[in-house]
């Protein structure tokens, strides 16, 4: 098993299929256009998110028209929020390929961090987020279990998704000590956590080689 450290004899740096490596460099972008699309809805609506009202612009600094929404988040934000959700992964993957030479770097950057991610989601969607009424399906969520239980409030989601998270621990202790069917872990976490697993869908199919 050769896993990711021949990487290090190859290049300095790790590199990434280019499909993977374009998803990145745009998923890098979208993050910053997602952040302008959000930012947006602060000009035009005086509680862009009803979760925070205290995340407002004085009137004087807002533009003389007002969003439509869909659901309870106007139309640019709800763009914003979800160009997040599908460009996050981008994160860890750009990461990786700057920082993660070796077997215990590309453990870190493709399942570690995205499985404390999820947990830490996890946890503040569950017990910390001020929840809306009704719930909906426009709800942002970074996987899709996490989905499930942000529009419908379902504990029962909630739940699996730190079993999901629990996986990806698993995952990342059998990658960084580079133990036999540790790809077949990461595919596995990885597909339950998309679309933040996908690092860990990339890390496993490579691993599992």
């Amino acid at each position: 098993m050769a896993g990711f450290s021949d990487h290090r004899q190859q290049s300095t740096r790790p590199r990434l299929p280019a499909w993977l490596d374009r998803y990145t460099t745009l998923g890098l972008y979208g993050l910053l256009v997602g952040t302008g699309f959000c930012l947006i809805a602060f000009l035009t609506n005086p509680v862009p998110d009803p979760s925070f009202p205290w995340a407002t612009l004085p009137e004087s600094l807002r533009l003389p028209i007002v969003q439509p929404r869909i659901d309870h988040w106007p139309v640019t934000y709800t763009i914003g929020i979800w160009l997040w959700v599908f460009c996050f992964p981008a994160l860890f993957l750009a990461g990786y390929r700057r920082y993660g030479d070796g077997n215990r770097g590309a453990a870190v950057w493709l399942v570690g961090l995205p499985t404390v991610t999820m947990l830490g989601w996890t946890t503040y969607c569950r017990f910390f987020w001020p929840k809306l009424h009704p719930p909906t399906w426009n709800a942002p969520a970074y996987t899709f279990v996490c989905w499930l239980y942000c529009s419908s409030y379902n504990a029962l989601w909630s739940n699996l998704g730190y079993l999901i998270a629990f996986v990806g621990v698993v995952a990342t202790i059998l990658a960084v000590r580079r133990r036999h069917g540790a790809g077949y872990v990461l595919v596995g976490f990885g597909l339950f956590a998309l679309p933040l697993g996908l690092p860990a869908v990339y890390a496993g199919s490579r691993w599992a080689k």
